[in-house]
């Protein structure tokens, strides 16, 4: 039998306690058998191990495969440069994890509870971490739940136990046992740790704590979950690997054509000189085809997104998850807290009789009726707001006083003013609760209650400020409304009062022949920002679905309100969900906007329902319940003010539990994806032209434009300032008006291949011009005019990466300072090239002067204008690949 089907007396039995709690030396016996009640964090990856992951990329192979060669060959500081770089990328990687995983953390200990336990027949106030199995806990209203456990006592208990069962409504505790099996969250007798106390009082025994508890378990399943790759992460692999072939075979067939040659030649003495040259030349294609600084500037820029998303409340706690936000096709979002501001409000009203539709807010303007139902809303009411803006209560009644408060009658004034002097609280049989006043002279009895129970203990109704009888017609009219709100989703209450004669007590007999005030009409309603967040998702393509464990009727008019359904989008409850075959729900999935009453079971398998149609799917959730979910999702957004597990679970974290921070996450993951393209654009464009320079002096018989060290100096520090200052780049004009990326979309679709190509092009013919001419003085000059025009070039070519669809006017020449700083500073590293000492490194000759400069200069910069000058052209005639990277 589970304790919730055995009495608290047996229960207090086998954990060998009482009513008074555990001796104290009987709980640290217990605490140490048992550990602390805390979940055991994961195992979080050594450094070292965090460390050696960022070699794992094929990238990243055959740039360790390039300099070992360099090594062998005996060009030392190539292969260091490269070594270093690796390096540098790593110990990046390595600080932004730990930096997320710090601010985890954070949130962890910001969140750490405590609880109020009997000890020794006394009341002590201590960690929860301290609870043990048989310890007897005290409960009251805003306390969390620090463990699991049977309740032994129960005043009015009511608890929230939304994190655990994703139901919004608080359940009514009780300490009878449950002779048959039940759910979860029919478990009435017993408590469970992280749930909030919301009205009452209550003491229970602990059954479980850390792993044993309910959230413990759900905590266990997650252990064994795979980490998932990115789009982007796929798609550069898988690039990596190509690449790296081409690049072989690109090698392989350039030593192939000199060897060829040096056998026609037939020189054989001059055969071991002419080998290795076509073997540097091969060398020299591979160092110039593969952006050694890559791996490092995809690793900064998703950094920088990191940190632009911490300032608009969310936390990443794995970098690629910022590019996977770029690429999100649909959101599964809870409704409680994140699309709705989680406080009931109340939002409407009836008095029968009234003829306005408005409460007003000056208390000397309300009829009698109104009075008297702000009177019974504040007065038969437990529910209290501190100094401090802290409400403690049922969100119900908390509501009640809000609205008082709201419409300037201060509620503390009326309990000030009108002493309690007897109650009936609330219990879940009568679904009434009572309170006595004298009020202007006259001793009343207000009652709130559920509107099915009040209107069967009325016999009069207040009308115009007279007591009148309530007749079948007036109760009819009553009731209509109270449907209308029911219609609405709307949380009804009645409020009635009753004249009491004698002085004496008032007993539940007094609960009947009342008088009927009115209806207040509340609900937890939207934040005011979602109208607009909902509107921005659906321009940029993006499917947004409520999953909640609310009711089907509350989920889908708060659905409906803001926008979320259409007209053809239909609701569904978990158990209609299980009803229906993978076929059935995959012909139906697109048509459905709201799920409600779910269970973790459900929330993944819808998930994994819109991932089999290939979208990039995030979800969104705060209870443990979620974390199984948050887990299988591409991107799993866990709320600050949820439980560890679902932030364990998640690879983002929302600090203020807001959709519009999801969204305004999703706008900047996208300029994040287009960025990077932006960088891998600029750097494959200059590798390209470099690459098409060297084929040709091949072709030509030329000598090779360039050497390793200044292929290498290039790719690593001169590229690596222009590529991370487009990392920064501001949002493209139409960044939220276009559709997600397609998964199976390569890193240069939409435009980025065609932009390669064509910048790749230009740079490379500017370079053979330049080299051609250099060629007419000497080898050796042609090597550095070739150097100069491709490095000045690559480095102009800045401006025109900012944009596949603006020029840099258009984009705003000086809108990103960051570029300006690197071309200024790239042009400073190519002055150290020319300066005596350090140009003989580079094989720039003595006589390469002023004249030679502005000719290299003057084919970099007509390069570029042409860059400018085709996309003028592209939108001229209306082709503007739609804006996308």
């Amino acid at each position: 039998m589970e304790f919730y089907q055995r009495s608290a007396d047996l229960v207090l039995e086998e954990f060998q306690t009482s009513g008074k709690g555990l001796t104290s030396a009987e709980a640290q016996q217990r605490l140490q058998k048992y550990g602390h009640n805390e979940l055991k964090e994961v195992d979080k990856d050594p450094i070292w191990k965090l460390f050696l992951e960022s070699f794992k990329d094929p990238m990243v192979i055959v740039l360790l495969i390039a300099a070992a060669v360099q090594l062998v060959l005996g060009e030392v500081m190539e292969a260091v440069i490269i070594f270093a770089v690796l390096l540098l990328n790593a110990v990046v990687g390595v600080v932004q994890t730990k930096k997320a995983e710090g601010a985890l953390d954070a949130l962890r200990q910001m969140s750490a509870p405590s609880a109020k336990v009997l000890r020794d027949g006394v009341t002590h106030t201590l960690a929860a971490r301290e609870l043990v199995p048989g310890d007897v806990v005290v409960l009251e209203a805003g306390d969390y739940v620090s463990a699991d456990g049977r309740l032994v006592q129960s005043n009015s208990l009511r608890i929230d136990e939304g994190m655990l069962t994703g139901e919004s409504v608080p359940v009514e505790k009780q300490t009878e046992e449950i002779p048959e099996e039940v759910a979860l969250g029919d478990r009435k007798n017993m408590v469970f740790s992280g749930a909030l106390v919301v009205y009452g009082r209550g003491k229970f025994v602990v059954t479980g704590t850390a792993e044993k508890t309910e959230i413990g378990k759900i905590a266990g399943l997650l252990a064994s979950a795979e980490a998932k790759q990115t789009p982007l992460q796929r798609k550069l692999a898988e690039f990596s690997k190509k690449l790296g072939w081409v690049i072989l075979a690109l090698c392989i067939l350039i030593f192939g054509v000199e060897a060829f040659r040096v056998w026609v030649d037939g020189d054989t003495g001059n055969m071991t000189n002419a080998l290795l040259k076509a073997f540097m030349f091969a060398v020299a294609v591979a160092v110039a085809a593969i952006p050694e600084a890559l791996s490092s500037i995809v690793t900064i820029v998703l950094a920088v997104g990191t940190n632009k998303m911490a300032k608009r409340h969310a936390i990443i706690r794995k970098l690629p998850a910022v590019e996977t936000l770029g690429s999100t096709s649909v959101i599964c979002t809870d409704k409680t807290g994140t699309l709705t501001q989680n406080k009931m409000t109340v939002v409407d009203f009836y008095v029968p009789g009234k003829t306005t539709e408005e409460f007003s807010s000056d208390p000397s303007q309300w009829s009698i009726s109104e009075q008297r139902l702000m009177q019974v809303a504040v007065l038969c009411n437990d529910a209290q707001i501190n100094e401090d803006g802290t409400e403690v209560g049922d969100p119900t009644e908390v509501a009640l006083i809000a609205f008082s408060n709201q419409k300037q009658q201060p509620y503390h004034e009326l309990r000030m003013k009108y002493k309690r002097e007897a109650e009936l609280p609330f219990d879940s049989e009568r679904k009434l609760m009572s309170t006595v006043h004298t009020i202007d002279g006259q001793r009343l009895m207000l009652t709130k209650g559920g509107p099915d129970v009040v209107f069967t203990r009325c016999s009069r109704v207040l009308v115009e400020g007279e007591e009148k009888p309530l007749t079948p017609e007036l109760l009819t009219s009553i009731k209509n409304q109270n449907e209308d709100f029911s219609d609405r989703a709307l949380r009804v209450l009645a409020f009635a009062y009753k004249p009491l004669s004698n002085t004496n007590g008032v007993t539940f007999e007094d609960e009947n022949d009342l008088v009927l005030v009115g209806l207040n009409a509340m609900i937890d309603p939207p934040r005011e920002e979602v109208y607009a967040s909902i509107a921005e998702a659906k321009k940029a393509g993006i499917r947004t679905v409520m999953i909640t464990g609310d009711h089907k009727t509350t989920a889908r008019a708060i659905g409906r309100d803001i926008g979320l359904m259409d007209e053809n989008d239909i609701a569904l409850t978990g158990q209609e969900l299980d009803a229906l075959s993978e076929e059935e729900l995959e012909q139906q999935l697109e048509d459905i906007a709201v799920y409600a009453r779910v269970s973790p079971e459900n929330k993944i398998r819808i998930v994994r329902a819109w991932q089999r149609k290939g979208k990039i799917t995030a979800m969104t959730g705060d209870g443990v319940n979620d974390a199984p979910a948050l887990k299988q999702a591409d991107i799993g957004v866990a709320m600050g003010s949820g439980t560890d597990v679902a932030k364990d679970a998640a690879a983002m974290i929302l600090t203020d539990d807001n959709f519009v921070s999801i969204i305004s996450a999703v706008s900047v993951g996208r300029t994040v994806l287009d960025n990077i393209k932006k960088s891998i654009a600029y750097l494959f464009s200059g590798n390209l032209g470099a690459i098409i320079a060297i084929l040709f002096a091949l072709a030509l018989d030329w000598v090779n434009p360039f050497t390793p060290i200044q292929l290498l100096f290039i790719n690593l520090l001169n590229d690596s300032l222009p590529a991370i200052a487009l990392g920064v780049e501001k949002a493209e004009p139409n960044v939220m008006q276009r559709k997600p990326r397609d998964i199976n979309e390569g890193i240069f679709a939409g435009g980025t291949l065609r932009s390669v190509l064509m910048r790749g092009i230009l740079i490379g013919v500017a370079v053979i011009i330049s080299q051609y001419i250099g060629l007419q003085h000497s080898e050796e000059m042609s090597i550095a005019m070739a150097f100069t025009t491709l490095i000045l070039a690559r480095t102009l070519q800045t401006f025109a990466a900012r944009s596949n669809t603006q020029t840099a006017f258009e984009a705003g020449f000086f809108s990103n300072k960051y570029v300006i700083g690197a071309v200024l500073l790239c042009f400073g590293l190519y002055g150290l090239t020319v300066l005596p000492g350090i140009r003989g490194i580079f094989t720039i000759p003595t006589d390469f002067g002023w004249d030679e400069w502005k000719i290299a200069a003057g084919l970099a910069l007509g390069a570029v204008i042409l860059m400018e000058l085709w996309k003028l052209v592209r939108g001229m005639f209306g082709n503007k690949e739609e804006g996308k990277f």
